[in-house]
C-alpha cells in the first residue's frame, strides 16, 4: 500500500500559515498613533519599545498578535486579523473639552463623555478639535481608516459654521476663496466660504469648507483678516454629518455610514450604479395588403357620384375628349349640332393678293358716306 503519511504531514504544514508580520511604522499607523513617516522619527528618537526593548531600525517587523508595543511607555494596541471587530463612533464634542485621551492639567477630555463600555474598547480620535471648538468628532479603533482620513492625499472636505465679529467684506471673502498666506508663512489652499443669514447683533455666520488639516487654521485666518472668532462648530467630515446628535453625546456609526467612510478613502469599492432596465423589443409590424385610398377617404355621397359617372378610361380624360354633344339635352327650337367631323373651315389661299397682317384691298372696303357713316354697316 502506498504511504500517505509524508504527504499528509506536508499538507498540514502548508495549511499552517505563517504569522502576518508588520513593519513597526505601519503597525503604529494602524493603531492611529501617527503617520508612517512620523513613526520612523519616533523610532529614531528611541520612543518606541517592542517587548520592553528599544528598537533602532525603522524596518523592524513585529507580530501584532503576540508582540507588546509601547509608545513613551504606554501600551499600544495594534489591530490585526482575528482580533475583535473595530468600533466606530461619532461625538458631538462640547467646548472646553480636550481632544485627547488624557490631560496633564486635569482638564476634561473626550474619554469623560464616553460610556465605560466604549472606553474599554480603547477608541482614539480621528483628527482634532481645539479646546474652544465644538461639533463633530469621529473616533475608532481602526488605525488604517484613521490614517487615511487624516492623510492629505484624500482631501476629504470638512464643513464648519464660524461666527465672527468684524467687517466681513467681499474682498476678505475673495482672499479666503483664492488661498492666502498666514502670518507664519504657511500657504493655504483655497476654501469655500458663504455668509449665512443670522441675527446681525450676534455677529456674522460664515459657512467654511476646508480640505487641509493645518492646526487652528480657521482661527489664524480670521486673525490675519481682523476678524474675531466668537464660535466655531464642525458639522460634517467627509460623508458623515452631525445630524441631530445632542451636544456632549456619542453614538456608534451605522454599517452604512462606516461603508461610506471607507469608500471615500478607497478602502472599499463603491457600489456600481444600478443598471438601467432594458427596453422591450418592439414587435415587427406586419405587412398589410395595399388598399385603395380613394375608397378609404371618399364619403358615401362622393362614392355615389363616382358610380354615376361614365366609365371613361383615364387616357380619354387626359386626351381632352369630351362627351358626345348629341348626348346632351337640347332646348326647344335648337337645331341639331354640327358634327366636328363634318365641320370644315375654309382654307386660306396662300397665293392670293391679300396683304400681310390682315389688310384688305382698297376695292373691298365699303365707301363712307359724306355724312361720315359707313353705308355698308347701315341696313
Amino acid at each position: 500500500m502506498p504511504n500517505h503519511t509524508n504527504k499528509t504531514t506536508q499538507a498540514g504544514a502548508s495549511e499552517t500559515k505563517a504569522p502576518a508580520l508588520l513593519r513597526i511604522n505601519k503597525a503604529l499607523a494602524l493603531a492611529g498613533v501617527c503617520s508612517r513617516r512620523a513613526a520612523d522619527e519616533l523610532v529614531a528618537a528611541g520612543r518606541i519599545t517592542v517587548n520592553g526593548s528599544l528598537i533602532a531600525e525603522a524596518g523592524t517587523k513585529i507580530d501584532p498578535a503576540k508582540d507588546e508595543i509601547a509608545f513613551d511607555g504606554k501600551p499600544v494596541t495594534i489591530p490585526h486579523q482575528g482580533s475583535e471587530e473595530h468600533v466606530y463612533l461619532m461625538m458631538n464634542k462640547p467646548i472646553e473639552v480636550m481632544t485627547t485621551l488624557s490631560d496633564p492639567q486635569g482638564r476634561r477630555t473626550i474619554l469623560d463623555i464616553l460610556t465605560p463600555e466604549q472606553r474599554q474598547r480603547r477608541v482614539f480620535p480621528i483628527g482634532r478639535l481645539d479646546y474652544f471648538s465644538e461639533g463633530l468628532l469621529l473616533m475608532t479603533t481602526d488605525g488604517e481608516l484613521a490614517n487615511r482620513l487624516t492623510h492629505p492625499r484624500w482631501h476629504l472636505p470638512k464643513l464648519y459654521l464660524v461666527r465672527v465679529r468684524g467687517d466681513v467684506t467681499r474682498s476678505k471673502l475673495e482672499i479666503m476663496r483664492n488661498g492666502m498666506r498666514l502670518r507664519e508663512g504657511e500657504e493655504l489652499a483655497p476654501i469655500e466660504v458663504r455668509i449665512l443669514p443670522d441675527d446681525p447683533g450676534r455677529g456674522t455666520v460664515i459657512l467654511m469648507t476646508l480640505i487641509q488639516g493645518i492646526n487652528r487654521q480657521i482661527r489664524r485666518m480670521c486673525r490675519d483678516l481682523n476678524l474675531t472668532v466668537l464660535g466655531l462648530r464642525r458639522i460634517q467630515q467627509g460623508p458623515i454629518g452631525l445630524d441631530t446628535l445632542e451636544r456632549g453625546k456619542a453614538r456608534e456609526l451605522t454599517a452604512e455610514e462606516v461603508s461610506r467612510l471607507k469608500q471615500a478613502v478607497g478602502m472599499e469599492a463603491k457600489p456600481a450604479p444600478p443598471e438601467k432596465p432594458q427596453k422591450a423589443a418592439t414587435p415587427q409590424k406586419r405587412e398589410r395588403p395595399a388598399r385603395d385610398n380613394r375608397a378609404q377617404y371618399d364619403t358615401p355621397h362622393r362614392q355615389d357620384k363616382r358610380r354615376g359617372r361614365p366609365t371613361d378610361s383615364r387616357s380619354e380624360h387626359r386626351s381632352g375628349k369630351r362627351e358626345d354633344r348629341d348626348q346632351r339635352p337640347r332646348r326647344s327650337g335648337d337645331s341639331a349640332p354640327r358634327s366636328r367631323d363634318q365641320e370644315q373651315r375654309p382654307q386660306r389661299d396662300r397665293n392670293s393678293n391679300r396683304n400681310s397682317w390682315g389688310r384688305r384691298d382698297n376695292d373691298s372696303r365699303p365707301q363712307r358716306s359724306r355724312s361720315g357713316r359707313n353705308k355698308g354697316w347701315n341696313k
